[in-house]
Parts: C-alpha cells; sequence; structure tokens
C-alpha cells in the first residue's frame, strides 16, 4: 500500500481531498468516542425494563402542565399512572 500523504503542508495549508481519502472516512459516531457520543445525544440500549413507545391522547390542560414541569415530563406521567394503579383498576372508571 502507498504511503498516504499528509492532509496538512508545512504552512499549515489543507489539501484538496481525493476520492481514495473520502473512502477512507469514518462514519461520525464511528469516529468519536463514547464519552463524546453520550454528550451528543446518542442513546445506547434502553435499561431494564423497557417501555413501550405509543401514541396517546391527553387534554391540554394535562399536557401543559407535565410539560411545564420540565425535561422528564414524559416520565413523570408514567410514574403517576404507575402510582395509580397500585390503588386503583382501570375498570373503575366509566368513559
Amino acid at each position: 500500500m502507498a504511503a498516504r500523504k499528509p492532509m496538512i503542508d508545512e504552512s499549515g495549508e489543507v489539501r484538496e481531498l481525493t476520492a481514495a481519502d473520502v473512502k477512507t472516512f469514518k462514519r461520525g459516531a464511528a469516529a468519536l468516542p463514547a464519552s463524546l457520543r453520550a454528550k451528543t445525544g446518542v442513546r445506547g440500549p434502553q435499561k431494564a425494563p423497557t417501555k413501550i413507545p405509543l401514541s396517546l391522547r391527553l387534554s391540554p390542560q394535562v399536557v401543559e402542565a407535565f410539560r411545564a414541569s420540565g425535561e422528564g415530563w414524559q416520565t413523570r406521567i408514567d410514574v403517576v399512572l404507575a402510582d395509580w394503579l397500585k390503588t386503583h383498576s382501570p375498570d373503575e372508571l366509566a368513559v
């Protein structure tokens, strides 16, 4: 394999990229260390127990109140519902 040309010359100028240069590039996420990937918002696998994604319709008042509580508002809705289920049954509600 031929020696690769340096990307920067003695004066600090970056040379023009070739197709061969581009083929050696790594994807951004693969090139970053794990600590930096976490800071850029790349999520790892969900910790057990996993939650089920779904679409749910809630009244505007409920959504506004929980959103106003800040980051993690969806999790707080889950906590409230789980707490309610400890003392109630969904069958109790007449809708």
